[in-house]
């Protein structure tokens, strides 16, 4: 492929792209949440692997239910937001493998009989779609506030009782107001993150 994105399309997911505290009343409708995930579910993973699992808060009683369990620099990040994405991962995505992985099905092996190596793949691909999430977000206009101040073990407790899945992440969804927005902060330079060998 040759085309490439222009700069206002990097700048929309990038470069200008920010962290929102505080949101604008408008709603995020069903469609568009399946729009986001039928965008982000084609991001890569290990051996198509896709263990992440979505829980989309969109009611207040919905919310209420994970308020309990936010710090509480985070509460009105969340109870204000549209839609709250609870990021989780599937510690048992290898019994999906036959299916994702159809020209290698016995993968489902390599993680079924190595329970370390199923909980790293988990965690790490699970962490790559939600970021995946948020770049899928912002591609359709979407604003995000990814924050990670919250009781996990809680949140397992009240949306996945049964233990298989495991929360990483929340990310609040909708459409951004600069009220308390704070300014952009640095990023390092090439020369300060980057090696090349």
């Amino acid at each position: 492929m040759t085309d490439i994105l222009s700069d206002r399309d990097l700048d929309l997911i990038f470069r200008e792209a920010r962290s929102y505290n505080r949101w604008q009343d408008k709603p995020v409708s069903d469609v568009t949440l399946q729009a986001l995930y039928d965008l982000m579910r084609w991001g890569p993973t290990s051996a198509n692997c896709s263990p992440a699992r979505f829980v989309f808060l969109t009611s207040e009683a919905a919310k209420e239910r994970v308020k309990p369990f936010l710090m509480e620099a985070n509460v009105p990040k969340v109870m204000g937001a549209p839609v709250v994405a609870v990021v989780a991962h599937d510690d048992k995505f290898y019994d999906r493998i036959p299916e994702l992985f159809p020209h290698n099905p016995g993968a489902r092996e390599w993680f079924s009989e190595d329970e370390a190596l199923a909980q790293e793949t988990a965690f790490r691909n699970g962490t790559l779609q939600g970021a995946y999430l948020i770049i899928a977000a912002r591609a359709l206009g979407l604003d995000c506030g990814p924050m990670s101040g919250f009781d996990n073990a809680g949140v397992d407790r009240e949306f996945f009782p049964d233990g298989q899945f495991k929360s990483n992440f929340l990310c609040a969804i909708g459409y951004g107001s600069e009220e308390l927005l704070f300014p952009r902060s640095p990023r390092l330079a090439f020369d300060e993150a980057c090696t090349v060998l």
